[in-house]
């Protein structure tokens, strides 16, 4: 349950951060002086957003709660932080992505419909989706779904081991500021 609460966290979070990222954008459209057609251009057309930015300042945010002023030990654990926060996307967010518009039932012309904020669909994930839409037969959506599900379980074992590999070097009160950022557990 408390996962539960946790990974919705993480999809709010996300999805309010992902929103907001056209609003910090730095408008490289604007026009020249005077001229503000460039910066209604931007507001229209939905920002600059940059994920590599987005990523650091996430990092940023990480490094302070946490509080390492050191750039030797910060760049020693910033890894163990960034598989952390790889692993719990993969793990994905339960659904939410689907019920925060993160699945487009037609898909869109390039065959895409998933991936954006939310990762992209495992092949499990892909398989039983399919055979969900294409209304299968019991027995091959039970097969597909219990193939989901051992995926889903290494994946939150994988997140599990980074958690723990992350917790051996925070101290005490590190690790409270991770537990409360939703790193670890």
């Amino acid at each position: 349950m408390k996962l539960n609460r946790i990974l919705t966290l993480c999809a709010v979070t996300a999805a309010l951060a992902f929103t907001t990222g056209s609003l910090l954008a730095q408008d490289n459209n604007a026009a020249p002086s005077g001229d503000q057609g460039g910066q209604r251009r931007n507001r229209q057309g939905g920002g600059n957003w940059d994920p590599a930015q987005m990523q650091q300042r996430i990092m940023d945010r990480v490094q302070e709660q946490l509080g390492f002023t050191n750039d030797t030990e910060w760049d020693a654990v910033k890894p163990l932080v960034q598989k952390v926060m790889d692993a719990r996307r993969d793990v994905g967010f339960g659904g939410m992505g689907r019920m925060m518009g993160g699945r487009n039932r037609g898909g869109d012309q390039g065959g895409n419909n998933r991936g954006g904020m939310f990762g992209q669909a495992s092949p499990e994930q892909e398989a039983l989706q399919k055979a969900i839409d294409d209304n299968a037969p019991a027995a091959q959506i039970k097969d597909l779904l219990a193939k989901y599900k051992a995926s889903q379980k290494a994946k939150q074992a994988k997140l599990e081991a980074a958690q723990a590999d992350l917790k051996a070097v925070l101290t005490t009160k590190q690790e409270a500021e991770a537990t409360l950022l939703g790193l670890v557990q």
